[in-house]
This record gives structure tokens, C-alpha cells and sequence, in this order.
């Protein structure tokens, strides 16, 4: 393959930090220390990824068996595993294992080591996900001390604005903050906190009620979308923020539900764009990390079919007042970083509904050749429609500088 003689840097919207053991020791109160997140080195005992469920157990120090760092947090024991930060080892080697801090690519949670790697990727900026609190800080939700619970949600928010994307990242690592999931007012409180300091992404999950929590189609949630509406706020959803891989049986192979991980995605979008949400907040953005784009063509045309012909029993007509592929142009923003397909079908999504990402340091990632892949998948593209889609895309939805970089 040729490569393109110039190839815009790229703003990945989809990469993830693995959270150093510090983050929440150095910035809970002292009588949560013992409590709160902490890294302890321990033996695995056993270890299962099976229908879409994970399910470790830990061992006691002493017992054999292979050793990890494990996050622990009241009950929780949670590893660190090799599918958290897989870059830079051979696909065939990848392995459900747990693993040390030593045994990561320093990039996965130092920063200079990070910047150093975007480098190698033609990368520019990138926005990142959380690894122990999960997608969209689910963990916290989970707790039994909901005190505890806010105060690292807070903790978390802190360290991402003040450390991760601090002055030594230099504007290229783009804040995403957690919400306390459990509390829409409070919620709306930390959107409004961050947003102060310049935070334009906040994650979320795609199908709330896998969590036990209420669905979009309830006004449960409008306190925190009119703070996302006022302050400018994209609603980020990854895969998984559900707690839920989709799978189709209890003993089907990890392999299974990784081909279908765009379901959750599907199914998410769906119910945002016949909530009538995007009647009602206006600015509301939402955004699928991780989900690929191909599907997106039928959904649209599927949801204005049923708008159009079945609208009057189907429950919406009296609020979502649009075809939903016209509040998807408006509202719903597709990430993606291997999806030829997709991109052949571009026409039907829309150039504007696109971003780009590279999922580091995940098995699923593209580094280092994400932009031999990109150049690959789009060189039937013009130039101002692949600058769009690597970059300007981004930069208009997460409010950054025109040269692709956060300041707060």
C-alpha cells in the first residue's frame, strides 16, 4: 500500500489509562485509606471469561498460583490483567493472565511514557477511559459506602484533570470524568464542577438499566442531561459501560461476544433516539467508543421505518417529533478504528457522525500501524473528508483548541 503523502495526526477518541496505585491513597481522606481503592500483590487462584462474564478470584499470600497486582476496594478484588494493556506483544501471546505493574507497557499508566508512544502512532491527542473504576465508573456505583463511592468519583475526576492531563501531558491528553451513577443531582454537581475547569466528555453507560438503574426513557436522568445540555458536555459511552458484554450463552467463548460487541452499541442508540431526550435538550451530544460503524446505516433506516409507519402504537409519536436519522445528525456520534465497511458507507452515516480512535494500550488496538490502517481503509476518502474524520471531527465535539489540544 502507498502511504498518503500527508496524513493528518490523529485525536483518538478511545484510548485508556490503567490508573497507578496512588490515585485514590494520595487523595482520600486517611480513615478511607484502608478501605478505599489500593493495590495489593496476590497469587491468582482461579480466573474465568466466559458469556460475557469475568469472574476472578484471588488468592491468599502463600497459596501458589501465578501473582498479580489486584486492586481491592471494600469486597472487590479485581486484577490487573494482560487484556487491560496488551500493546506491544504478539497477538498470538495474549493471554487472560494477570500481571504486575512491571510486566505493562509504562505507557498504559505513566505519562511521559504514553506521549512517548502516541508519538510512534502518528497520534496526536487522545481521550481515555478508565480501567479499575470501569467504563463509566461502575465500581464506584457498586460499593456499599456511598460516601466512600463520591469521594472517588471525585478523586478519580481530580487525578484525571490535575495529574493525567496535567501540564506534563501539554494539552494532548483530553479529560473524561466519571459521575456518581447513583444520584442524578449529584451527578449533575460533578459535570457542572468539571466543566468549570474546562471537561467537555463525561462517561456514561449505554444501557443504565443492566446496573439497576433507571433506563433514558424515564426522566430520572434529567437533572444530569440539562447540566450536559448547558455546559457543552458529550455523553461518552463505551462498550461494556453496561457491565454486560453481549454474548449468547453462558459458555460461549470470549471470541463470540468480541464479534458482536457493537450490540450493546446498537441497542444503546436505539433507545436514545426514540427517548425524545434530543427533543427536549437540545445541545445534547452522545458519543459509542468502541463500537465500529457498519451497523449504523440499517439501524437509521430500521428506526425511520418504524418512526414513519408505526410511530402512533409504538409509544413516541407525541415526543420524538423528527425521523430518528435526522436527530442521529444532530446528536449521535459513531468511533471506530477498524471498520472498512463502514467507511465504504459513509455517505449513509454522515462525515460529521465520525471519529476516530486507536484503543491503546487494549488487545483490540491498532498501535502502532493505526495510521497505516487508516490510510489503508480510507484511501478512497478526499483529504478534507479524512482530516474531518481523524481529527476535526473531534476537535469540534470536545471543544478543543484548532490545533487538536485541550486546555482547561
Amino acid at each position: 500500500m502507498k502511504r498518503m503523502e500527508s496524513f493528518p495526526t490523529i485525536i483518538s477518541v478511545d484510548d485508556h489509562t490503567v490508573e497507578p496505585p496512588h490515585v485514590w491513597q494520595d487523595r482520600l481522606p486517611s480513615r478511607y485509606r484502608d478501605t478505599g481503592p489500593r493495590i495489593v500483590r496476590a497469587p491468582l487462584k482461579e480466573m474465568t471469561f466466559l458469556g460475557g462474564k469475568f469472574a476472578p478470584v484471588m488468592g491468599e499470600k502463600g497459596d501458589e498460583g501465578p501473582l498479580g497486582d489486584w486492586w481491592v476496594y471494600e469486597d472487590l478484588h479485581r486484577p490487573l490483567t494482560r487484556l487491560d494493556t496488551a500493546v506491544g506483544y504478539d497477538r498470538d501471546e495474549i493471554r487472560l493472565e494477570v500481571i504486575t505493574y512491571e510486566q505493562m507497557r509504562p505507557g498504559s499508566h505513566a505519562v511521559p511514557a504514553r506521549l512517548a508512544d502516541m508519538d510512534v502512532n502518528h497520534v496526536q491527542s487522545a481521550l481515555c477511559f478508565p480501567t479499575f473504576p470501569r467504563f463509566c465508573g461502575q465500581t464506584f456505583t457498586e460499593s456499599a459506602d456511598r460516601e466512600l463511592g463520591l469521594l472517588c468519583v471525585r478523586a478519580y475526576n481530580d487525578w484525571m484533570v490535575e495529574e493525567w492531563c496535567g501540564p506534563e501531558a501539554r494539552g494532548r491528553l483530553i479529560p473524561l470524568t466519571l459521575i456518581p451513577l447513583w444520584d442524578p443531582e449529584l451527578a449533575a454537581a460533578e459535570v457542572r464542577r468539571n466543566a468549570a475547569r474546562g471537561v467537555r466528555a463525561v462517561a456514561f453507560s449505554e444501557i443504565p438499566p443492566h446496573l439497576g438503574l433507571p433506563s433514558v426513557h424515564t426522566d430520572h436522568w434529567d437533572p444530569f442531561l440539562r447540566a450536559c445540555d448547558e455546559t457543552g458536555t458529550v455523553i461518552a459511552m463505551h462498550i461494556g459501560s453496561s457491565s454486560r458484554m453481549p454474548s449468547t450463552s453462558a459458555d460461549a467463548p470470549p471470541a463470540v461476544g468480541s464479534t458482536i460487541t457493537f450490540a450493546n452499541c446498537c441497542f444503546s442508540m436505539v433507545d436514545w433516539l426514540m427517548s425524545g431526550k434530543f427533543e427536549r435538550f437540545p445541545n445534547l451530544r452522545i458519543m459509542y467508543a468502541e463500537g465500529q460503524i457498519g451497523w449504523i446505516p440499517y439501524i437509521l433506516e430500521r428506526a425511520d421505518i418504524v418512526w414513519e409507519e408505526n410511530r402512533g402504537w409504538g409509544g413516541v409519536a407525541d415526543k420524538v417529533l423528527r425521523p430518528p436519522s435526522e436527530l442521529f445528525a444532530g446528536h449521535v456520534y459513531g468511533c471506530f478504528f477498524d471498520d472498512a465497511f463502514g467507511l465504504r458507507n459513509l455517505d449513509a452515516i454522515g462525515v460529521g457522525n465520525v471519529l476516530y480512535e486507536t484503543d491503546y494500550p487494549h488487545s483490540d488496538s491498532t498501535w502502532p500501524k493505526s495510521r497505516e490502517v487508516a490510510e489503508r481503509q480510507m484511501a478512497h476518502l478526499t483529504p478534507d473528508v479524512v482530516e474531518r474524520i481523524v481529527r476535526g471531527n473531534a476537535i469540534d465535539l470536545l471543544g478543543l483548541t484548532a490545533d487538536g489540544l485541550w486546555h482547561p
